[in-house]
């Protein structure tokens, strides 16, 4: 691995040390990040399931409390 390394550092004109700062800060530059909304996890998680009508978008309504009394 010491030896890739070097190599790589040697291909970006920079020292071993600062190849390995470089790689570190790339790797950790979109930790915490979000990549998608709730929905697209949704849409990602259920995939391939067979739905074949669009769920109705509910953007701008009001949730209604359920009626246990009937």
């Amino acid at each position: 691995m010491n030896h890739c390394l070097r190599q790589r550092a040697s291909r970006h004109g920079r020292s071993v040390e600062e190849e390995v700062r470089d790689i570190l800060r790339n790797v950790t530059k979109n930790e915490g990040r979000r990549t998608g909304g709730f929905g697209s996890a949704m849409s990602h998680m259920f995939q391939g399931l067979g739905l074949q009508e669009d769920i109705q978008e509910l953007k701008g309504t009001s949730p209604q409390s359920p009626d246990f009394e009937s």
